[in-house]
């Protein structure tokens, strides 16, 4: 337990309903002379006023005198006692982050310049791991002051999903603009409609389309991030050649064009279900499986199949085949 742990000490029910009352009684005597005394005049049990004693003790607001009387103390100095550890060991954290950037940014021209990986280095930073992906993120995000773009597939598991939210969450607070496009999958998960409603609340602008190649942010147009493609250990890179993030742009700005805006989360797939047809009926005519047809939408292999159960029954086919050739023939598929 560090030391700001041990400056809260918990309020338990038995403690949290007398609190008010035993502190209340020693201002207005001036001390408590006898906890026995106190737990008759209260009508309280000597157990409840001896643990709601030891928690205003802990708290600063009560303290023993020469004379073993529990003398009350003035709010403001008890609150003084208690934040001024906090304030200290806050400064400390802050010296030592500030020693460790400095430490380290003694080597930054060496690993740019320099580095194994030559001038490339300074145009691409590649990690792997889960803490050190949120540390590329929260690093590009840091220095974001006007717009995110990201792009979330349906490939990309919860933690970097989560990890994508909270960096959002964070801009968004900050004043900075937000835009989104995830998956089709979205409207219809309970769990990522209830985070990205959260985004929305907050003033994101998000969208949805039938497949997202790979989970991606830009900053500030000018650096971006793609997150791993789903190996076992998390990785990401972060680029920041000129040349690159301006592809990643076009992707993006064509992706979201070609988006559907997300404004309500009671329909489901209705608001999305041709475009989500005209997909399945492409990846089908493609000669994919149900299973590779699913993972490419974001999908459970169930649900995929319902879709495509929709499509042959719309167009009263009794095969796969003959539902991509009556697709075709119907101009569903390009």
């Amino acid at each position: 337990m560090n030391s700001v742990t041990a400056l809260r000490p918990e309020i338990t029910p038995l403690v949290g309903a007398h609190l008010i009352d035993v502190y209340r009684y020693a201002t207005r005597r001036g001390a408590i002379e006898s906890v026995e005394q106190a737990a008759v005049d209260l009508a309280l049990t000597v157990h409840e006023v001896n643990a709601t004693v030891n928690h205003l003790i802990e708290s600063r607001l009560l303290r023993v005198d020469p004379d073993r009387r529990l003398v009350p103390v003035d709010p403001e100095v008890a609150a003084a006692l208690l934040v001024s550890p906090m304030e200290r060991e806050i400064y400390q954290r802050r010296e030592l982050i500030a020693q460790i950037r400095e430490r380290t940014d003694v080597f930054r021209q060496d690993y740019v310049h320099t580095g194994l990986r030559g001038a490339a280095s300074a145009s691409v930073e590649s990690v792997s791991g889960t803490m050190e992906v949120r540390g590329l993120l929260k690093v590009a995000s840091d220095a974001c002051r006007e717009e995110m773009l990201v792009l979330l597939s349906g490939t990309v598991d919860t933690d970097d999903f989560d990890d994508f939210m909270g960096v959002c969450d964070r801009l968004l607070s900050r004043g900075v603009a937000v835009r989104v496009v995830c998956g089709h999958k979205s409207r219809t998960d309970f769990a990522t409609r209830v985070k990205i409603k959260k985004l929305i609340d907050a003033g994101a602008v998000v969208r949805t389309a039938s497949h997202i190649p790979r989970a991606a942010a830009v900053f500030d147009r000018s650096s971006a991030v793609l997150l791993g493609d789903g190996a076992a250990e998390a990785s990401a890179s972060r680029v920041r050649h000129d040349e690159v993030v301006e592809f990643l742009l076009a992707v993006i700005d064509h992706l979201w064009d070609s988006a559907t805006p997300l404004e309500s989360f009671e329909s489901g797939y209705a608001e999305v279900a041709d475009e989500l047809q005209q997909t399945v009926a492409c990846l089908m005519a493609k000669g994919f499986t149900d299973e590779v047809v699913a993972r490419k939408l974001g999908m459970s292999v169930r649900t995929c199949r319902r879709h495509i159960a929709a499509l042959m029954s719309d167009l009263h086919a009794v095969s796969r085949f003959q539902a991509g050739v009556q697709a075709a023939q119907k101009c569903l598929v390009n």
